[in-house]
């Protein structure tokens, strides 16, 4: 009990950090520690947050990409804006045509970054819910054949377990490096990892 209570406690300091630091959420140092460690995002780069909402990691992309850069944030729940006007929100379902539609016509083009730190709503039966986690990557890693530049990166978060092997499989057809992390801000019983893909191949192709 007591080991367990230090953990929750010690995991607590990011919340205290988010409210500090004026982030929207805990989840922000996640996206500052991943691109601080593979610098995924740079100044001037067209970034598409999937599953954005409450939109900590746009913040920290807003802040990546600077005056030049443009973050688009794509949500079921509407996203409260920033007063950065290179930011966009768009309230809907990503895996759909419309929406998609939207994020092109918004990009005026393709994104540099796709970045995704969308979990599936829970039904609280685990391996349901890690299968819905794994199906919900799969649309994004689709996502990026769409919208992502060639050369583009991508980060996002997905659970381990079924079908995780295949999906990292399937990644690394598409990208040119692959790597799997887990950032310190993350909570240690989660089972949650984080895929980092750099150098996007058109059609998943080897070269």
């Amino acid at each position: 009990m007591s080991n367990k209570w230090n953990q929750e406690r010690k995991n607590e300091e990011y919340y205290k950090k988010a409210k500090k630091q004026d982030y929207r959420s805990r989840a922000s140092f996640k996206l500052l520690q991943l691109n601080r460690k593979f610098k995924i995002i740079k100044e001037g780069n067209s970034v598409v947050d999937l599953g954005a909402a409450p939109g900590g990691w746009s913040q920290v992309a807003l802040e990546a990409v600077g005056t030049e850069g443009l973050v688009v944030a794509v949500d079921l729940n509407r996203i409260k804006s920033f007063s950065d006007e290179n930011f966009w929100s768009i309230k809907g379902d990503f895996t759909q045509k419309e929406i998609l539609e939207e994020i092109q016509r918004t990009l005026q083009g393709k994104a540099d970054v796709i970045i995704s730190d969308a979990a599936p709503k829970l039904s609280g039966i685990k391996d349901l819910d890690q299968l819905r986690s794994i199906d919900l990557a799969r649309s994004v890693l689709e996502i990026s054949d769409n919208i992502l530049k060639y050369k583009g990166n991508m980060i996002m978060k997905v659970f381990q377990g079924e079908g995780y092997p295949e999906l990292l499989k399937d990644i690394k057809k598409k990208f040119k490096t692959v790597k799997t992390t887990k950032p310190p801000s993350s909570r240690k019983k989660s089972g949650e990892m984080y895929i980092v893909g750099r150098g996007f191949r058109r059609e998943g192709r080897s070269s």
